[in-house]
């Protein structure tokens, strides 16, 4: 079904076409407050670059529908182009799409039966201190209270439960400085390396299953640095492990349990480490609430496991449970030729539409 009020495809179009890089979403901000400026059934407020939308009818449940305004930096794809029924461009699968279908929603469904806040929120594709989230919530949190939350991340039109959390680990090894030709006298750092990764390419890729969606965990070394003169043997090594886990553990748990596996390749008497550097937690499916529940019959479709981190994650950490669904391929995010399609963003809105006026 279309929305009475417009073209998705096109709306899509036009917000691919306003540059959002995360921390310049001032010019998204302000198309999404024009977009919703007619709505007389919502309240809108703008806490910096965060647009906030809500109705206060008095029903007795609230539920959160939300996505961010910004994107990753572009790879010659800053403007849309609309051919075969979708749209192409930076950000139309991750999450211009999602934010076409919360823009038309908000102003067409002007008599759900429960009440809704849109949020519309800036810096989530950065470091979590930074996000939009955490502004609301330090200027207005009662604008986050809720029954239940969707974020509209790209999901295929699914729901997709829960989400994994996030470790990202700093490993330092230690060695001894010496001149590299004579290196038998020092030890090499880098060379260090080698046991270490030996052991992260054992890691065991934990498969849970919760609430019948099968999560997948993975361990990633991704950033490496050290050495500090061509003809020097090095004495210090850096490390980023990236280490998703599963949300039937906690991040406490999933550190121990590196620790341990890294355990024979870290000598502390050295001068080695392994600290956390950033954490984000995990979430519960939590599908047995009954608005979440109900998402899963909207979308006529089996859920699955969020195999990755979103703001489900904040929402859950609140005591507000929470799922991702929304239009576009989570494969194609961030990649140079994503695209999300018209009858996604249809079969989205229509789903959404359903569970707020009751028609299921």
């Amino acid at each position: 079904m279309s929305p009475p009020g417009g073209d998705l495809l096109e709306l899509t179009a036009q917000l691919v076409d306003i540059p959002s890089v995360s921390h310049d979403e001032a010019r998204a901000a302000d198309f999404v407050t024009a977009a919703l400026a007619g709505a007389t059934h919502l309240e809108t407020a703008r806490i910096n670059d965060n647009v906030v939308a809500r109705t206060s009818f008095g029903h007795g449940r609230r539920l959160v529908i939300a996505g961010h305004l910004d994107t990753v930096p572009p790879n010659g794809n800053e403007r849309a182009l609309l051919e075969a029924e979708r749209c192409s461009g930076l950000g139309a699968a991750d999450m211009k799409g999602g934010l076409a279908v919360m823009i038309e929603l908000a102003r067409s469904v002007r008599e759900p039966v429960i009440d809704l806040t849109y949020i519309f929120y800036a810096c989530e594709e950065v470091a979590q201190r930074y996000s939009g989230l955490l502004e609301i919530e330090a200027g207005v949190p009662a604008l986050l209270n809720a029954d239940a939350a969707i974020l509209c991340e790209p999901t295929s039109a699914a729901v997709e439960a829960g989400c994994q959390g996030v470790l990202r680990v700093e490993i330092r090894l230690k060695g001894e400085r010496a001149h590299s030709a004579r290196s038998w006298s020092g030890v090499n750092a880098i060379h260090r390396l080698g046991s270490l990764l030996e052991r992260v390419e054992a890691f065991e890729e934990r498969t849970p299953v919760l609430e019948g969606c099968e999560f997948r965990e993975s361990l990633q070394a991704v950033r490496v640095a050290g050495g500090v003169a061509n003809n020097v043997v090095p004495d210090d090594v850096c490390l980023l492990l990236s280490l998703r886990y599963a949300p039937d553990r906690t991040s406490e748990e999933a550190f121990q349990a590196l620790s341990d596996l890294l355990a024979p390749a870290i000598d502390p008497e050295r001068g080695d480490s392994i600290v956390v550097e950033e954490s984000a937690l995990a979430a519960a499916p939590n599908l047995e609430h009954p608005l979440l529940s109900a998402l899963v019959v909207a979308s006529s479709k089996p859920p699955r496991a969020k195999l990755g981190w979103s703001d489900v994650s904040f929402f859950t950490g609140r005591g507000v449970p929470a799922a991702n669904f929304g239009p576009g391929d989570p494969l194609l995010a961030h990649s140079a030729g994503e695209w999300v399609a018209r009858d996604e963003l249809e079969m989205v809105y229509t789903g959404l539409e359903q569970l707020v006026v009751g028609a299921l």
